[in-house]
């Protein structure tokens, strides 16, 4: 856990929950824009949507852990992720702030009834804790 502690986390929010992204696996962070939907794929992808020429999946990780829906608002954000050479795009609640966790606890089995082998820890901080996802794992489910 030590390495996680020195790592800068993109903290933010999904039905009032609060997780966290390293910062060094966030490309871009932008306010939601039109999603151009996708049929016959799976749940919880939302869609489409081209950034800057290149269309990026878009995918919602509300529909992927059976969080209650998000409705859009203006703190609605699009967090893209880069992961190997694959870009693609997060739906999330409301991107709070930069910062690096005091502690971190390994994940425990369930985190708010979503498997533990989605995170990589949970991470201290002031208001509580943050559940830090470990996207690879999320991605390539």
């Amino acid at each position: 856990m030590e390495n996680l502690l020195e790592m800068q986390y993109v903290v933010f929010e999904l039905s009032k929950e609060k997780y966290a992204l390293r910062i060094c696996d966030v490309y871009e962070i932008i306010k939601m824009q039109r999603i151009t939907v996708v049929h016959n794929t799976k749940h919880f992808l939302e869609g489409i949507i081209n950034l800057r020429g290149k269309i990026v999946p878009v995918i919602s990780l509300h529909k992927k852990f059976g969080l209650k829906n998000y409705e859009t608002t203006k703190s609605t954000r699009i967090i893209f992720v880069k992961i190997k050479d694959e870009m693609v795009g997060i739906v999330v609640d409301k991107v709070n702030y930069v910062t690096k966790f005091s502690d971190i606890q390994p994940p425990p089995e369930m985190v708010a009834g979503i498997d533990g082998n989605n995170f990589a820890g949970v991470g201290i901080i002031d208001e509580g804790v943050a559940s830090i996802l470990e996207i690879n794992t999320i991605l390539n489910d």
